[in-house]
């Protein structure tokens, strides 16, 4: 029978007393330490500067603990700027159109991959595709413009063939496409190494089985490797939505001149613009609060979507 404490109640641990648990992990806690330290030292304590938000923030004056309270006047400020509209519905827009064309290429990928017969090859395939996840920004944005701009070379290629030229990289109405096609270069390989992941774990004997029923390649995959993805796809699909308004930053700061803002502000440019690069810092943190509220909506609305397809998504349905 279990071991019982004084209560009468079977102790937890299978009968092992906290003491004797964390005897036996002192060795993992004190491993855990430094990392609990960073986590609230630097993604907990800031929180606290949020107070900003509230405040006629001086922050070359009086500081947080000197500035008055103007209660959510940054808020109504926020909310009566047609800019900020904007704004988020330009975010909303490039966000849709990099899940669009995005979000299914990893996938796409993974099962070509995984088609592939000789380990050999699907190594070396797997890791060129995942290269590019390590360049930074400033360097995928470098060869794009060498590619696609109006000095690179498609467009040298074309003009010496009496074409005329052009220049993608300068192009407003293109740039989200743009931003699409940069992102599917440098971050589709990683995908690619979760899905394939996920179809490692694939029982073989259902590929067998369905072989022997007669079915063939697309049935297979139709009937047994996409059922086994959907978990994962549905994970990663909730994150992705819950990222919505979190661009990347530096992806778009470093191309933003070239089109102008009316096609490449976001509410991360738009934040830092407008808000910290002008020294107001209680409207910036109040959009940051905004933005992050609306970031957990879109994750528990994508979740609870999740939930009435059947999937698990973030978190499990009580």
């Amino acid at each position: 029978p279990p071991a019982r404490g004084a209560d009468g109640r079977p102790l937890p641990g299978g009968g092992i007393t906290r003491r004797a648990r964390f005897m036996r992990d002192r060795t993992l806690l004190l491993m855990v330490l430094p990392v609990l330290a960073l986590l609230t030292l630097f993604n907990y304590v800031p929180l606290l500067g949020n107070v900003v938000a509230f405040q006629d923030y001086d922050v070359y004056g009086a500081g947080i603990s000197g500035s008055p309270f103007v209660g959510f006047d940054n808020f109504e400020r926020i909310f009566s700027d047609h800019r900020f509209w904007e704004v988020l519905a330009n975010t909303l827009i490039i966000f849709f159109t990099q899940l669009v064309l995005f979000f299914p290429i990893p996938i796409a990928a993974a099962l070509l991959i995984n088609s592939v017969m000789s380990s050999r090859v699907r190594a070396w395939v797997q890791a060129v595709v995942y290269l590019p996840h390590f360049f930074s920004w400033v360097l995928v944005i470098t060869v794009f413009q060498q590619m696609l701009g109006g000095a690179g070379l498609i467009a040298q290629w074309l003009r010496q063939r009496g074409y005329d030229g052009f220049d993608l990289m300068t192009d407003p109405g293109f740039f989200k496409f743009l931003l699409s096609a940069q992102l599917v270069w440098k971050d589709a390989g990683w995908g690619v190494i979760v899905f394939l992941a996920a179809l490692a774990a694939v029982n073989r004997e259902l590929y067998e089985s369905a072989a022997v029923d007669g079915a063939g390649r697309w049935r297979r995959m139709w009937h047994v490797t996409l059922p086994a993805l959907r978990p994962v796809i549905a994970l990663l699909l909730v994150l992705r939505v819950g990222s919505a308004l979190n661009l990347d930053f530096e992806q778009i700061l470093l191309q933003r001149d070239q089109v102008g803002a009316g096609a490449s502000e976001v509410l991360d440019t738009y934040i830092w613009w407008t808000g910290i690069n002008t020294g107001d810092f209680g409207y910036a943190a109040a959009a940051g609060i905004f933005k992050g509220l609306f970031c957990v909506l879109m994750v528990i609305a994508a979740n609870k979507a999740a939930h009435m397809l059947g999937e698990q998504g973030v978190y499990s349905r009580k």
